[in-house]
């Protein structure tokens, strides 16, 4: 059992006894910090602080469903629905059939239409 010890010490000891290679810096030598070389297939690295920021959508759409109410009682056919979208502001619509499983996430520039089974509008809301 000390035998299998020592040689796994030994073993770890002679993977931590790399070596590093001669520092291609000409400063490490001389000190000189005024020239400093690097290998010519470096990779070109941006200076920091140039990337611009995302653009902000200051017109961020919010669904306002009182525009929309009189949708109640018709068909929900593509036409309505890009019709309601338009004309709520929202920016997202959905239209959820009996049954069907949806999350229960906020959004407030989505527009909800709950259909029947004849996929005619019942109830219209933001959200």
């Amino acid at each position: 059992m000390y035998r299998i010890a020592s040689i796994l010490f030994a073993l770890s000891l002679a993977a931590c006894n790399g070596t590093t290679p001669p520092s291609t810096d000409s400063t490490a030598a001389t000190g000189d910090t005024a020239a400093v070389s690097t290998p010519a297939d470096a990779p070109a690295v941006a200076p920091e602080n140039t990337l611009e920021p995302a653009p902000v959508d200051d017109a961020k759409k919010v669904c306002d469903a009182s525009k929309v109410q009189s949708l109640v009682g018709q068909t929900a056919s593509q036409d309505v629905v890009d019709k309601a979208k338009a004309d709520s502001g929202s920016g997202t619509t959905r239209v959820i059939k009996p049954g069907e499983m949806v999350t229960m996430d906020f959004q407030d520039d989505r527009l909800t239409l709950e259909v029947d089974d004849g996929n005619v509008i019942q109830s219209v809301r933001c959200g």
